[in-house]
């Protein structure tokens, strides 16, 4: 497995890109309409990688990858009917966010699938300010490996003083010396039972980033996605120090990254502020170190010669305005615990799968090679993980067994991280994708909101489709 940040080398790609200040400025808000904005998904082709490579085929929404941002204040409602333009069956789930069970778009489990040609229409207020973004939950790992992903931006009422906002989708790709997309999405068990389909080119806001311009003086807010199918981002502002204020959109304390490394799991993100104070002039890295061995330069910081925008930081708060969570009542919780288990090298040596227990080798041969609490999901009728009493607060612990890192993601609610491996984490931040590290034990806090059936399990695309996923029932 490599980790470079891009393999295309056939043709010289020095000089072709301008920097991520080439990237259209965010959409103003939605205004109120009678009739739904519409959403197509559709075959289509895009310059990632730079006029001397051929346009890459994707699968893209209203053309664009990323897809078109959607932004709406808070308390608003979308309004959105989805136009099916693909050779194969898809859905909209819209990831972080709380809605009704009806409209959070899983196929066999919440709605029915939308066929080609087909519609779908999603309605439902928005409850929380933040930055969130949506996908297909229909063969996931291939529609959003070929391109379908796009950002939902919910302003609060009061935001932050700062003298730009920038939004950054980081995404990567597996693609050959012509810039197309490699094939093979269900047919490699080394994927799905490693680290996931890793790419080997990465973009930012579908562009290979070269520079990003600023002042001195200038306070940013950088809005960060990871639409990745399995890479986790680790990113070092290196002679900067940013400050995290949300997480997964829910506000948090600002605090500095830990290990100065600003982590991005895949289906996570991150609102920095950045108070940018350097010399005119000067330039600094922007490095993504996540996997250490395979560290490298994802971008160069680079100040313009002109005057600084003041002669000092901004004196004004960072902080924002929390969301209407529920409350967990820690009194009157009840204990809720996950094992990970199963992948390369790991000691799951069976798993019950579709009501019948297997083996390893039985397993694999069906595509199987990972589990929660010992079941292999394989059908969406499959048993719940739990049941549980809405309105109530549980905690649950997830003991991760594999040799592999894992972003849970539980649809429609939100685990506050309470401690990793018992030590307590400090500021508690509030997660709807939670990475868990090799052998690591998470604890975590959650009130059972909204009733239904969700989903829980992997971000890792590969590790869902073999196994790694499970409904959790709130009646």
């Amino acid at each position: 497995m490599t980790f470079r940040r891009f393999a295309l080398s056939r043709r010289k790609t020095l000089g072709l890109f301008a920097g991520v200040a080439a990237a259209p400025l965010l959409p103003p808000l939605a205004t109120a309409a009678s009739q739904p904005r519409r959403l197509t998904p559709a075959p289509g082709r895009v310059q990632l990688v730079g006029r001397d490579y051929p346009a890459t085929a994707v699968w893209a929404y209203d053309g664009q990858v990323p897809g078109p941002l959607l932004r709406y204040r808070q308390g608003d409602n979308l309004d959105l009917e989805l136009i099916n333009g693909l050779p194969q069956a898809t859905t909209v789930h819209w990831h972080g966010l709380r809605l009704p069970n009806d409209m959070d778009g899983v196929p066999g489990i919440t709605q029915a699938a939308v066929l080609p040609g087909e519609r779908f229409r999603y309605r439902f207020p928005l409850k929380d300010a933040g930055t969130f973004w949506y996908h297909p939950h229909a063969n996931s790992a291939e529609q959003v490996g070929r391109g379908l992903s796009g950002v939902l931006i919910v302003d609060e009422a009061e935001p932050p003083q700062v003298d730009r906002e920038e939004l950054w989708v980081l995404d990567d790709w597996r693609l050959d010396e012509e810039a197309q997309v490699v094939p093979g999405f269900r047919d490699s068990l080394h994927d799905a039972a490693h680290a996931g389909r890793i790419g080997n080119t990465v973009t930012l806001n579908g562009f290979l980033p070269a520079t990003w311009p600023v002042h001195r003086g200038e306070r940013v807010r950088l809005r960060l996605v990871n639409v990745a199918n399995a890479r986790t981002f680790g990113l070092r502002f290196e002679g900067h120090k940013p400050q995290i204020v949300a997480l997964d959109g829910q506000p948090c304390v600002p605090h500095s990254p830990p290990s100065d490394l600003v982590t991005l799991p895949a289906g996570g993100r991150c609102d920095l502020i950045l108070d940018l104070d350097r010399t005119p002039g000067s330039r600094f890295r922007l490095v993504d170190a996540h996997y250490q061995r395979f560290a490298y330069k994802l971008l160069d910081i680079v100040y313009g010669e002109g005057p600084p925008l003041r002669d000092g930081p901004l004196d004004t708060p960072i902080s924002l305005a929390a969301n209407p969570l529920p409350v967990a009542d820690l009194r009157d919780a009840e204990d809720l615990q996950v094992v990970l288990g199963g992948g390369a090298m790991g000691r799951m040596m069976s798993a019950r799968l579709g009501g019948e227990r297997l083996g390893a080798r039985q397993l694999a041969a069906r595509g199987k090679v990972w589990a929660l609490n010992g079941l292999a999901h394989g059908a969406h009728d499959d048993p719940p993980l739990f049941v549980l009493t809405r309105g109530r607060t549980y905690r649950l612990r997830l003991i991760n067994e594999t040799r592999f890192e894992h972003p849970m993601h539980l649809h429609g609610h939100h685990l506050q991280l309470l401690a990793r491996d018992g030590r307590a984490v400090e500021p508690q931040t509030w997660h709807d994708t939670l990475l868990v590290a090799p052998g690591e034990t998470v604890d975590t806090v959650f009130v059972a909101e909204t009733p239904g059936r969700w989903m829980f399990h992997c971000h890792v695309l590969e590790h869902q489709q073999a196994g790694m996923m499970a409904t959790v029932v709130v009646d």
